[in-house]
Parts: C-alpha cells; sequence; structure tokens
C-alpha cells in the first residue's frame, strides 16, 4: 500500500537527506552532480574523489563519482585516475584499494588530467599570416 502511494520514495528521499548531513549539503550535491543517490562509499583516490557503488540502480548506473570539493563545479572524466576509471567501466569488479595485483613500475607517469580548453593550456604561435586582418581605426581610411 506504502508503495502505491509513493510513501517507500519520501523514505528514500529523507535517507537520502540523512546521508548527505542535511537539507543544506543536499541541497550542494544535487547543485553539483545534478543527482541525489544513496550507496556505500567504495573508496578515495589521492585526489579526493570518493566513489560509490549501490545495485539497487541499473547495472552503468550504479557506480558513481563525487569530485572532490576544491574542484568546485569545474569538473571532467579526465579528473578520474587510471585505475579507478577501470572500476567505474566495469573492466573490474575489484576496487583499487581492494586489488593488490596493480603493477606500479618506475616508468609508469603519475594522472594528470586533460587541459584542453582552459587556460592553462598551451598554445602554440601560429606563424603563418591570417587570411583577414582586423580594421584598425588609427591607420585612418585610406582614401585621402
Amino acid at each position: 500500500m506504502s508503495k502505491y502511494l509513493g510513501l517507500d520514495r519520501l523514505g528514500k528521499l529523507f535517507q537520502i537527506v540523512r546521508q548527505n548531513g542535511g537539507i543544506k549539503n543536499t541541497y550542494l550535491k544535487l547543485y553539483r552532480n545534478d543527482d541525489l543517490k544513496i550507496g556505500t562509499l567504495v573508496g578515495t583516490d589521492k585526489y579526493g574523489n570518493k566513489y560509490y557503488e549501490n545495485p539497487y540502480y541499473f547495472y552503468g548506473r550504479n557506480r558513481w563519482v563525487e569530485f572532490a570539493d576544491h574542484v568546485n563545479m569545474d569538473y571532467d572524466g579526465s579528473q578520474i585516475p587510471a585505475e579507478w576509471f577501470g572500476w567505474m567501466h566495469y573492466k573490474s569488479d575489484l576496487p583499487p584499494i581492494r586489488d593488490g595485483n596493480r603493477p606500479k613500475h618506475k616508468w609508469m607517469a603519475d594522472h594528470s588530467e586533460n587541459l584542453s580548453g582552459t587556460p592553462e593550456q598551451y598554445m602554440p604561435y601560429s606563424t603563418t599570416r591570417t587570411k583577414i586582418e582586423a580594421w584598425d581605426p588609427k591607420k585612418g581610411s585610406g582614401s585621402k
């Protein structure tokens, strides 16, 4: 009966608010992630990202990441390290904190996010002339 009245969904909402630490924190999480989910914390990477899992949700949507607070709204998928990327995309059922078989060689580079399209990105100098030159009012009209 409670399922037909929607009381089970209301109970889940209260559970989400409780797990997030109150109404304010729930609102902030909804603002940053555009989604409210509850799940068990699987692990945290060295950048502060938190990884969750809940088998209640559909396969493919039951693992998610909440990015660290210091990135605010400027987050993207390239901020997930390779070992956690494999777990997020179901290449492995064991998260990196429980899988001790991952090799770490000295030639392996540390993870860095993709900075394409950001102000920190390297912009090469172009040696080719532009086909169209912008009008400069200081030069005058040239018809005198």
